[in-house]
């Protein structure tokens, strides 16, 4: 076995060089010619049927016929007036919390029932910032993992008997958290942990339904303008906390998109059948330094969102509050102090 190992050892590296110098460029140019082609005759979601979890706030305000799930049933009503209001021809409003798996099965019981289901969209999330050594009782952050990852990992579940029977789409709602190695974003607070085994989820049931399904289409959105970006994270106790101190921190001089932009690049992704969407596109670059210069962005990270040692701002706090850049990179929806926990 020892003599395979080495003999592998010598060629794959060598062959897998060779086999992607002349692969790449012929495949690549295969997807820009199906990217131009879907574009073309993409999907019209007019009277489709799309559930979306996670949707009384950030980015799960979009859609056709809706089934909207979270927990805050007032802010799920509003959402589902404006939907109205925007040309959606029918909107039901499910509360539930999806880190409970018979509420992700009633949510699914609910629109097959009312509709029929043609696409399900994995929005809800939470996330906390703090660092691993700062923990009380790590178990209280157990609420992430059950939220972003187990919450879609249950509805996916529940929801493939119809996608299969309507040919349906899943569109999961990871994020650039997942490959960033930002500090108080670590495995302790789940969130980038939670992220990066939901795009490992997704990619391998991708293989295992092959064509039962229309397709998944994995979103990593980088900084979006949501109850998020308005500071709102999971504490100790776990309990949710409005800290806008520590949003400017991780955010910094990051510029934050606009919940409308990012939807409707969701929406044509997904229609197009997209297996993957970064938004803003820029944020891609961050995943090219993580692969080939790992140590420049790990280095880059630390200087920037590790106090000093004796010091309590962050080099990127106190670069957003001298430069005055929040009025310009921030949406006046997350500047206000008005921002309730629950």
């Amino acid at each position: 076995m020892d003599v395979i190992h080495c003999f592998l050892n010598l060629v794959a590296p060598p062959s897998t060089f060779f086999t992607l110098f002349f692969l790449v460029p012929p495949f690549y140019f295969f997807k820009l010619f199906l990217s131009i082609l879907y574009s073309i005759f993409c999907e019209n979601v007019t009277g489709k049927v799309v559930i979306v979890t996670g949707a009384s706030s950030g980015i799960g305000e979009r859609g056709a016929c809706l089934v909207l799930a979270a927990t805050k049933e007032n802010r799920l009503q509003e959402v589902g007036d404006r939907a109205r209001a925007l040309g959606s021809p029918d909107v039901r409003v499910v509360p539930a919390d999806v880190s409970k798996p018979e509420e992700c099965k009633r949510i699914v019981d609910e629109a097959a029932n009312y509709f029929g289901m043609d696409h399900l969209v994995n929005n809800a999330g939470i996330q906390s910032a703090r660092a691993l050594e700062e923990a009380t009782d790590i178990t209280d952050f157990r609420p992430v993992m059950d939220v972003n990852f187990w919450g879609s990992v249950y509805t996916t579940s529940f929801a493939i008997p119809h996608l299969k029977n309507s040919h349906g789409k899943i569109i999961g709602m990871a994020s650039a958290a997942a490959w960033l190695p930002m500090p108080r974003m670590s495995i302790y607070n789940t969130r980038q942990a939670s992220k990066a085994a939901l795009i490992s989820f997704y990619d391998t049931l991708r293989i295992e339904l092959a064509s039962d399904i229309g397709g998944i289409t994995v979103v990593t959105p980088g900084f979006i303008e949501s109850e998020m970006t308005q500071g709102k994270f999971l504490k100790n106790e776990g309990k949710m906390e409005v800290d806008q101190d520590m949003r400017d921190t991780q955010v910094s001089i990051m510029p934050v998109g606009r919940t409308e932009a990012c939807a409707q690049a969701i929406v044509k992704s997904a229609c197009r059948g997209e297996r993957y969407l970064t938004e803003p596109s820029w944020f891609r670059t961050f995943f090219l330094w993580k692969v080939f210069c790992p140590e420049m962005n790990e280095w880059c990270f630390r200087l920037f969102y590790r106090a000093r040692p004796g010091k309590s701002e962050t080099l990127s706090k106190k670069i957003l509050d001298i430069s005055g850049a929040r009025g310009f990179l921030y949406p006046t929806t997350i500047q206000t102090t008005d921002v309730k926990a629950e």
